[in-house]
C-alpha cells in the first residue's frame, strides 16, 4: 500500500490525503484517510498547493508602440511632477472587477481612479481623466503606466492627453514601461 500511496503522491503531487484515499479505496485497497495521511507524512509526500487564479492585467506581448521608460532615472522632488497609472483586481464573492488608479509618485496620493466590471482602455482613460480635473497641470508632468492588457491605452491615454493639455496649452509627457506603479506605490 505504502508503495501506491508514493506513486499516487508523486503521480499528482497537487492532491492531498483526502483525494489520495478515494483514489486508493477506487483501486479496491481497504484503508482510513488517518493512515494515509500518516504515511504520507512519514514518507515526507507533502501536497504542492495550486495558485490561486489571478486575472491578467499586464501582457507585454501586443503589437502596439512601446515608449521609452523615462521614469527609470526620474526620483520626483515635488507633487506633480510624476503621475504613475497601474491597474489591479478586486475579486467580488462571485466575479471580478478592475480597478484604475493614479496616484502622485512623490506623495503617493491616488488623484484619479476608475472601478468597471471590463478591462478596456476607457477604464485607465477615465482614472487619468478624474487626475487631470483633480490637480493642475505643470509643465513637464510626466505620466507613467505600464503595458496593460487594454488594447489600445497607449493611443487613447495621449489622445485624452492631448485634449485636455491643449486645453490647458500644457505639455504633459506619456509613455508607458513596465510596472513603475507596483515599485514606487
Amino acid at each position: 500500500m505504502r508503495d501506491e500511496i508514493q506513486r499516487l503522491s508523486l503521480d499528482h503531487h497537487h492532491y492531498g490525503y483526502r483525494r489520495i484515499t478515494v483514489r486508493l479505496k477506487r483501486a479496491g485497497w481497504t484503508v482510513n484517510h488517518k493512515r494515509v495521511q500518516r504515511i504520507r507524512a512519514e514518507d515526507n509526500l507533502l501536497c504542492v498547493p495550486k495558485q490561486a487564479f489571478r486575472p491578467a492585467t499586464t501582457d507585454s506581448r501586443h503589437r502596439f508602440v512601446v515608449y521609452p521608460n523615462l521614469a527609470r532615472r526620474l526620483v520626483p522632488t515635488t507633487v506633480n511632477q510624476m503621475w504613475v497609472a497601474d491597474i489591479t483586481y478586486v475579486r467580488l464573492s462571485e466575479e471580478f472587477i478592475y480597478l484604475a488608479v493614479v496616484p502622485d509618485a512623490f506623495s503617493r496620493r491616488v488623484i484619479g481612479w476608475s472601478l468597471a466590471e471590463h478591462l478596456r482602455a476607457s477604464l485607465a482613460v477615465e482614472a487619468l481623466e478624474m487626475a487631470l480635473h483633480a490637480r493642475q497641470v505643470m509643465p513637464g508632468l510626466v505620466h507613467h503606466s505600464d503595458r496593460g492588457v487594454q488594447p489600445g491605452f497607449n493611443q487613447s491615454s495621449q489622445r485624452s492627453c492631448e485634449l485636455t493639455v491643449r486645453a490647458r496649452q500644457m505639455p504633459l509627457q506619456v509613455f508607458s514601461s513596465q510596472g513603475f506603479c507596483e515599485a514606487s506605490c
